[in-house]
């Protein structure tokens, strides 16, 4: 059975990138891998031979195509590439200092941030925030009553695990005690702060993808297959920092 490369779809493209990568290193029988004018096409003989290097462990890691930004500015703005994905960084790390955090609550609380409006607000512009003992917070809303749904949003989002309780303008937040089992649901959503912000780089590497895509028929296949790697490969580095600011945090927090 003989597939011409034009023909594969994405994923199919990149099995048959490796597969090359795995002929260089191990050569076999020139009848695997051929070519008919300019269309490369590899049998099923080829196909098993691939599956076989799999299974001994001689794929390629992902994430592990060179970044060329040259060949990717071609095809895409990569400063704006690399921006979003550095806004992500920077963003989850300030999550992590605001919102997972052994300090006082009411310290985390003033400085949370709220979108009202089409803006967003630290908590403390909109509110009066006072501690009524030492495990309690008022918040009081009476000047901004329009902002509250908003407000109790952004303290169910935040991952403070708080509960907040309303009575009419007023918020109140029981602050837990640091307890073993508050610094493991502390850890718990350090990971899913870490959960959001690789799907986040997913909907960034999708969305430079997609514009790789509109301009598939005005440059060779091979150079937008070859970015859309790359394009990958940068999100993998961002997630791959993700993941170790997330363990970072969860084993502070366990210790």
């Amino acid at each position: 059975m003989l597939m011409a490369v034009g023909t594969l779809s994405f994923a199919n493209r990149i099995a048959l990138h490796l597969y090359a990568n795995v002929q260089n290193r191990f050569p076999l029988p020139s009848l695997l891998f051929e070519s008919v004018g300019n269309v490369a096409i590899v049998n099923s003989f080829a196909k098993r031979a691939y599956s076989k290097s799999k299974e001994r462990g001689e794929k390629k890691k992902k994430g592990s195509t060179p970044v060329n930004e040259n060949e990717i500015a071609e095809l895409v703005n990569v400063n704006r590439l690399k921006e979003d994905l550095q806004k992500a960084i920077d963003q989850l790390k300030s999550d992590y200092v605001k919102n997972v955090t052994l300090r006082s609550a009411a310290g985390s609380i003033e400085s949370l941030q709220v979108e009202f409006e089409g803006e967003k607000f630290s908590l403390q512009e909109i509110a009066s925030i006072a501690k009524k003992g030492p495990q309690l917070l008022v918040i009081n809303l009476s000047s901004f009553p329009q902002a509250i749904k908003s407000v109790l949003k952004a303290i169910n989002d935040s991952g403070m695990g708080l509960n907040p309780q309303q009575d009419g303008t007023t918020i109140f937040l029981a602050i837990p005690k640091v307890t073993r089992d508050y610094r493991e649901q502390l850890a718990k959503n350090a990971k899913t702060i870490f959960q959001k912000f690789k799907d986040q780089s997913r909907d960034i590497q999708n969305r430079f993808t997609r514009e790789v895509k509109k301009k598939e028929k005005e440059v060779s296949a091979d150079l937008a297959f070859s970015v859309q790697l790359q394009i990958h490969t940068l999100v993998e580095k961002v997630v791959a920092t993700f993941r170790w600011l997330s363990k970072k945090k969860r084993d502070k927090l366990l210790t």
